[in-house]
């Protein structure tokens, strides 16, 4: 009777731990794939803000360099007697830099976000293989496949990560 109760006690425990680990994998699975969209979406934010907040600050630019020729034209150019728009105050008007300001900001914010995002893919994976490569995990879980992802970077980063040399100390160049 005892032994019953024990091999009883034993299986429930093993199905227990059974559930457990395979809603746990489940879960990272899930994590993961959510994980996906949350880059994808931050990545497009990233790309769209970026584009468009340029854009704003181009035109400024051109706007800025189509009017500025006709403002001192107007302030010196021959009038009568020379002295049309003498009425302004003497100031000329100043390019504005914070668009970049703005623009330089957003690209490092952005930047941040979308690897913070990244990273936090990396630590979904490392938790799910731990899973997967350690006991008793490993013994209810069998031969699941790893969460793949391939970490989006540049052409640049992923042949530095390849030769492991970084020779490119110049910050105005490819």
């Amino acid at each position: 009777m005892i032994a019953i109760i024990v091999i009883a006690v034993i299986v429930l425990i093993l199905v227990g731990l059974y559930f457990y680990y395979n809603n746990l994998e489940i879960r990272l699975r899930n994590e993961a794939e959510a994980q996906r969209g949350k880059i994808e979406s931050v990545f497009d934010k990233m790309w769209k803000v970026i584009k468009q907040k340029a854009e704003v600050a181009e035109q400024y630019r051109e706007a800025f360099e189509e009017i500025y020729p006709k403002l001192i034209e107007g302030r010196y150019g021959t009038g009568q007697d020379g002295s049309l728009m003498k009425w302004i105050q003497e100031h000329n008007p100043d390019f504005d830099t914070s668009l970049y300001l703005s623009l330089s900001q957003s690209i490092e914010t952005l930047r941040a976000e979308f690897s913070k995002y990244q990273e936090r893919m990396l630590d979904i994976i490392r938790e799910h293989k731990s899973l997967l490569q350690t006991l008793p995990a490993k013994w209810f879980l069998g031969n699941r496949p790893p969460i793949e992802y391939e970490v989006i970077s540049s052409t640049r980063t992923k042949q530095v990560m390849e030769d492991a040399i970084d020779d490119n100390v110049k910050v105005f160049e490819d």
